[in-house]
């Protein structure tokens, strides 16, 4: 599985969902990105959960205090 980092800690916050979508739907099937954040992320998770259900996988690699990274895989078709 191949795996690229997405740092939103430095994206404007209006931007950050969009970027993290954009990222996302971009993937080939087995394909993941690893989310780098300065807090959990976890509304993001309810929204993924809402809008892609069945179709990723969450996996926090880190928790935080100061750096939080999940990382997020689309699955197999």
């Amino acid at each position: 599985m191949s795996s690229i980092d997405l740092d939103i800690r430095v994206i404007p916050p209006s931007e950050k969902h969009p970027a993290i979508f954009r990222t996302f739907d971009a993937l080939s099937a087995g394909e993941a990105f690893t989310l780098i954040n300065d807090h959990d992320p976890f509304p993001l998770r309810r929204q993924f959960e809402a809008t892609r259900a069945g179709k990723f996988k969450w996996t926090y690699v880190e928790e935080g205090p100061a750096v939080w990274r999940v990382l997020i895989a689309k699955n197999e078709a």
